[in-house]
């Protein structure tokens, strides 16, 4: 019997995550929607996707807690026996910008935490299994501050600075097994994290001159997550308007 296909989205309630969830359900495959708090969000995301004629399934845990994500991922495994995760995307990001002078040393850990150790956290549950199947796609969402860097944003910076090495460190320990690893950078995107930012101001500095939406960052994601991406591996790409390139 055919196993089920899975794609796990971390942070998968809101704004990239969710049109994640949305277009890889378009491409028929079942969603585990990851959230840490808001369930209403979450809840939200999969009637998108239930919408797409596939299953949502919420799973509740905070991708920097390791013992958390473990728990959580090895109960789903050992009740979908039926069922494989072909799929992950580990979108789940938080930001603290401050500069480094005043930064609290809670502000370095918990943005390291959850956008660095989290995507170690999970992937490290997911990638045996993918290794087993021998068919796997990873695609961690990384950003414009981990290639240049951005004033008030060390910690950011350097966590999404760490994914895009292990990005292309994965790619070539587990590409002779059929799995591909991928990053993506966004730039400027209109989403809750880009709510507080003068958009006017910094649509100036954009070629394009507009921030960019989560559907054209979920659009790149789906086909990296396609067979047809099987050739692209270990690659960060960008998508900014061209912000920088």
């Amino acid at each position: 019997m055919e196993k089920k296909r899975y794609a796990l989205v971390t942070g998968g309630s809101r704004g990239i995550g969710r049109a994640i969830c949305v277009a890889l359900a378009a491409n028929g495959y079942h969603i585990l929607i990851n959230y840490k708090g808001n369930k209403e969000a979450a809840e939200e995301t999969a009637r998108l996707v239930a919408e797409q004629g596939t299953l949502a399934t919420l799973l509740c845990f905070d991708v920097a807690a390791r013992d958390g994500v473990r728990k959580v991922l090895t109960q789903w495994a050992e009740d979908n026996k039926d069922a494989v995760i072909e799929i992950l995307v580990n979108n789940a990001g938080i930001r603290n910008d401050t500069l480094l002078p005043m930064m609290a040393d809670d502000q370095w850990d918990t943005v390291l935490d959850t956008n660095l150790q989290g995507m170690y956290n999970v992937t490290k549950q997911v990638l045996t299994p993918m290794l087993l199947h021998r068919y796997g796609r990873i695609i961690n969402i990384v950003s414009l501050s981990g290639i240049k860097g951005m004033p008030g944003q060390v910690n950011y910076s350097a966590a999404k600075a760490g994914v895009i090495g292990a990005t292309k460190a994965l790619a070539q320990e587990v590409g002779k097994r059929n799995i591909t690893v991928n990053a993506i950078a966004p730039g400027f995107i209109k989403t809750d994290m880009t709510g507080e930012l003068n958009e006017q101001e910094l649509s100036a500095m954009i070629p394009v001159k507009r921030f960019g939406t989560p559907e054209e960052v979920a659009a790149l994601a789906a086909f990296l997550a396609s067979a047809q991406a099987g050739y692209i591996t270990g690659q960060v790409i960008s998508v900014n308007g061209g912000l920088y390139t």
